[in-house]
């Protein structure tokens, strides 16, 4: 076998081969992370037995996502390695010397001494999953400045506008319409009632007419709001924003839907856990086997509690580390959330634990310790959700 060990960085990456005894047959070369540059990558291997060739990289972030695709889509064999396993090599190395170069060989060595997990055609969906649901998180992230924003400026132009609405909800397609047609209550009361009634008809399917729009003209032409130009645009152009995020969002959803559903995750068969929550969880936590216990999945998650001692001192109330993937930790604190309401085990251990005097949050956090810890079990053996 002849171990070919990758180091990747954002725009150069840096590659080696070794035989099977640890003898090296290509020395460390860069290469362009392009088509160009992956090219030059085979060129450079030419001369090695491609039908017995292992290469391998590391799990670091998104930047060798495009290297894995394209030598995987050629027919060949890759191995992901945990940093942690290429640091143990370099800090037993008496110099610990760390250069690109010298790290190719380790993870070459890496390889060769089977510390790696084989990546395979469901990896690549993965990876798809894990990039859409992270796009979505900074989409909502976004969406919901624009919204914060928009009430800002209502506050400002219009008060009374909310109090018009179920709880004070602006955001329904009602109210969008009417903000993007016109914002300043003052040219909402010179509208007329049959054509105000029309838009909120339409835009609210029936349910809002007549006597919505007279509500809001009456609120409208009493309103102390100010007359500000420059905020009735920001109005206009946030409902917008809005709307185009609505659509990105929902676009997004439904791809993700359909990429869960390839995985037959047993992660989807939790219940109360949807496409986005499930997408989520499968994306970040990849391959299982890449954590060896329940409690390096919940470190990975940043679940774990930290610790506290100084001396003889021992904290017994301590807090979770909040190290780790963050999407992973939020997706699962969600899970936790709503699995309380859908499944009578866990439901009967929130409880427990609000009658020993946790607060909701702190009762959440540890049903979230022990759902980590059931999503690791389905995960490893593959089998659906069955508690009850």
């Amino acid at each position: 076998m002849i171990y070919i060990g990758i180091d990747i960085a954002k725009s150069k990456h840096y590659a080696s081969a070794i035989s099977s005894d640890g003898v090296v047959l290509v020395e460390p070369f860069a290469f362009y992370n392009s088509r160009k540059g992956f090219d030059f990558l085979l060129d450079n291997l030419n001369k090695l037995d491609f039908s017995d060739c292992l290469f391998g990289l590391e799990a670091t972030g998104h930047y060798g996502d495009a290297l894995v695709n394209f030598l995987f889509n050629k027919g060949f064999k890759i191995g992901i390695i945990n940093p942690i396993q290429t640091n143990g090599l370099r800090t037993s190395n008496i110099r610990k010397t760390k250069t690109d170069s010298v790290d190719t060989i380790l993870i070459a060595q890496a390889l060769q001494m089977r510390y790696y997990t084989p990546f395979s055609a469901k990896d690549l969906s993965i990876i798809k999953i894990r990039t859409l649901s992270r796009l979505r998180s900074n989409l909502v992230k976004s969406r919901t400045k624009f919204k914060i924003q928009l009430v800002g400026c209502m506050d400002q132009l219009f008060p009374e506008y909310a109090s018009l609405f179920y709880k004070g909800n602006i955001h329904i397609k009602s109210s969008y319409a009417l903000l993007h047609k016109c914002s300043e209550p003052s040219k909402i009361a010179k509208m007329r009632t049959s054509t105000l009634a029309i838009l909120l008809h339409k835009a609210s399917k029936g349910h809002f007419s007549n006597e919505k729009a007279l509500s809001i003209k009456t609120a409208a032409a009493d309103s102390i709001g100010i007359t500000n130009p420059a905020l009735a645009t920001q109005v206009t152009l946030s409902v917008d924003q809005i709307r185009l995020l609505d659509n990105q969002i929902e676009t997004i959803e439904q791809e993700l839907e359909a990429l869960v559903n390839s995985t037959k995750s047993p992660i989807i068969s939790i219940p109360g856990i949807a496409y986005v929550i499930s997408s989520a969880i499968i994306g970040e936590i990849g391959d299982i086997n890449k954590f060896s216990h329940p409690c390096k999945l919940l470190a990975y998650a940043g679940l774990d509690p930290t610790v506290k001692q100084s001396g003889n001192f021992n904290a017994t109330n301590t807090q979770i580390s909040k190290r780790g993937s963050s999407h992973l930790r939020y997706a699962i604190m969600k899970a936790a959330s709503l699995i309380i309401y859908n499944n009578e085990t866990f439901s009967n251990y929130y409880i427990m634990k609000r009658n020993q005097g946790k607060s909701h949050n702190n009762a959440v956090g540890h049903v979230a310790h022990k759902l980590t810890r059931v999503i690791y079990k389905l995960l490893k053996d593959n089998e659906t959700f069955n508690l009850d």
